[in-house]
């Protein structure tokens, strides 16, 4: 195809793509369901949800390996593996890779594999994912942060020091430049506060020290191409639900329904992104990226909360939202600007269409993760697919399926195995991802009573034992490192 001119001419491109593209993850979760519109699209993982059934899912088999410390790491342990070596070479073609994160290893590996990596740099990415640039880069594009300063701080006497100078107030909110928002994130309103996490704050260089203010999180995925930045609906967050997550503020799912923003909320955060995606075009990022937002109950106002430079936990609701089957899911732009083929697409044109709510339907995804202080081993585990919830609440599995889209009903709902039998269970361990039709929370965004059942249904498929004699180094500590 010379050119890409409009949505006919993308859904074509990638129905009949030749060239072997592969996501290489823990798991398929973040690209969920994209095999289904890109042609020779395959998952290469290190779990296997899907106990071999997923036809475009391969998971070598494991070897020995020092202990994972992160998603990179996972990932540069698959493309030394030499089951996937040879999985990739049979294939031919000039293979290409997305990844959820990677690094100059990963970059490293993949240039010798001659496989091309379809994302900015490691390097760029990681300048962008730090939360003192992201502030910069919004005041640049015009997007305001929630009141803050960025400083070294020494101590509590320096902390009430700079804020007082910004009139920040006496409720403060502290965030180290990287890693997820449960973990490195700190509310200080007393020095007893601080001392808890002096060592993570004190050792950083430099942190972002925000006034309190009474909000709700919320998140949009946006792609910025060489035609402007198409932008997706914006997502609830459901977060620090202590039946999902023992993390106060942790991230544990999302909804999407029409009425979750008022209008005027909901265009500023489509404004926002799109301004924010355009300034990262001219920073040298480009492609997918994510957004949250913080909204003020208070006053309505919208802020900046983080950057995503990446695909995320929110990616699977984006890419199957509404307006991704009335045209095509957003991770095909990210597809498209990394190509080489030419494109002129009407942005704005597809914006103004995706802004309308008839193109948003109602669907909830929810990250399950074990919340006990204890570390035991899974004997029994749930398997991937379609489960449905009788009129009493109890749970029961249907039938595998691998399409979360061929679920019926709100008495139905797809599961995502993550952890399985063998595997540690451990504090903050992500045991699967549920995804339903309608809402899990209610108005006033707690958990609703339908989901309290399928938590509780989902959990009672686990069965562990307590390990009886193991080295330390072999048990993970809790709130290791998140895979999705």
């Amino acid at each position: 195809m010379q050119k890409v001119s409009n949505i006919s001419d993308l859904r074509l491109l990638f129905h009949r793509n030749e060239r072997p593209i592969y996501f290489i993850s823990a798991t398929n979760f973040n690209l969920l369901g994209i095999d289904q519109w890109v042609n020779r699209f395959k998952y290469i993982n290190y779990i296997d949800c899907f106990d071999g059934r997923h036809p475009n899912v391969f998971v070598p088999p494991q070897l020995p390996h020092e202990e994972f410390q992160s998603i990179e790491d996972i990932n540069n342990y698959l493309l030394q593996h030499k089951d996937v070596v040879d999985y990739v070479e049979r294939a031919g073609g000039r293979p290409v890779a997305v990844f959820l994160m990677f690094d100059a290893e990963t970059e490293r590996l993949c240039q010798e594999l001659g496989i091309e990596v379809w994302f900015p740099s490691a390097a760029l990415r990681e300048r962008c994912d730090n939360k003192m640039e992201t502030v910069r880069i919004g005041n640049k594009a015009g997007v305001p942060s929630v009141p803050n300063a960025l400083s070294k701080v020494d101590s509590y006497a320096h902390l009430r020091e700079i804020a007082d100078a910004h009139g920040l107030g006496e409720q403060l909110v502290v965030q180290t430049a990287f890693g997820d928002s449960g973990h490195t994130t700190f509310f200080i309103s007393s020095e007893a506060d601080f001392d808890r996490h002096a060592q993570e704050i004190i050792q950083d260089p430099e942190v972002k020290i925000m006034k309190r203010i009474n909000c709700r999180g919320a998140t949009l995925e946006a792609c910025a191409t060489r035609s402007g930045t198409l932008v997706g609906p914006l997502l609830t967050e459901v977060v620090g639900e202590p039946e999902l997550t023992p993390y106060r503020g942790g991230w544990c799912g999302n909804e999407i329904f029409p009425g979750a923003f008022s209008e005027e909320v909901r265009a500023k955060a489509r404004d926002m992104a799109y301004r924010f995606g355009n300034q990262l075009m001219a920073e040298g990022y480009r492609g997918y990226f994510d957004l949250d937002f913080l909204i003020d109950k208070d006053t309505d106002e919208v802020y900046l909360g983080e950057l995503n430079p990446r695909i995320c936990g929110a990616s699977p609701m984006t890419n199957h939202a509404a307006f991704a089957y009335a045209d095509v899911p957003l991770f095909l732009f990210h597809l498209l600007e990394f190509s080489g083929i030419e494109f002129e697409l009407d942005v704005e044109e597809l914006n103004a269409r995706w802004a309308n709510p008839a193109f948003i339907d109602s669907w909830s995804q929810l990250v399950i993760k074990h919340t006990a202080n204890n570390v035991d081993i899974i004997t029994h585990a749930p398997a991937t697919g379609i489960y449905r919830m009788a009129d009493d609440g109890s749970v029961s599995y249907h039938r595998f399926d691998y399409k979360r889209q061929d679920i019926e009903s709100e008495n139905e709902a797809f599961f995502l195995r993550i952890s399985g039998p063998g595997d540690y269970r451990y504090e903050g361990a992500d045991l699967g991802i549920l995804i339903t039709r309608g809402r899990s929370m209610t108005d006033d965004f707690a958990l609703n009573e339908r989901a309290r059942h399928w938590i509780a249904g989902i959990k009672k498929y686990y069965a562990a034992k307590p390990i009886m004699a193991v080295h330390d180094e072999q048990v993970p500590a809790p709130g290791a490192f998140k895979i999705l």
